[in-house]
């Protein structure tokens, strides 16, 4: 019984580890790039218009030779990532709305 407990927690951890890639039938290796560099753009585009306030984060030395290094906070970061999240959901969004699917690697 632990025996098949652990066989079936590596296959699934297995198979949570699968790369995926966007396919469509017919379609050339030419024309999946220029799609997906295309949805790339406009994410990018659109993720950087509704985060355009946000500032890199970067840490700041403060207090002089002996000092130490902080992060900066407030209204003007994104500690979260919150911008590379929805670009990437963005760039999904587009490639599904022209009709491919992801699929594991072969």
């Amino acid at each position: 019984m632990v025996m098949r407990c652990i066989v079936v927690s590596l296959a699934l951890a297995l198979g949570a580890c699968t790369s995926m890639q966007w396919a469509k039938e017919d379609l050339s290796l030419d024309e999946l790039r220029r799609d997906q560099a295309e949805c790339q753009q406009a994410a990018q585009r659109e993720a950087s218009a509704r985060y355009g306030f946000y500032r890199p984060v970067e840490p700041v030395f403060v207090g002089g030779p002996g000092g130490a290094m902080a992060w900066q906070s407030g209204s003007v970061v994104d500690p979260y990532a919150y911008q590379m999240l929805d670009e990437y959901r963005l760039a999904d969004s587009c490639m599904e709305s022209r009709g491919y699917k992801l699929v594991p690697k072969k």
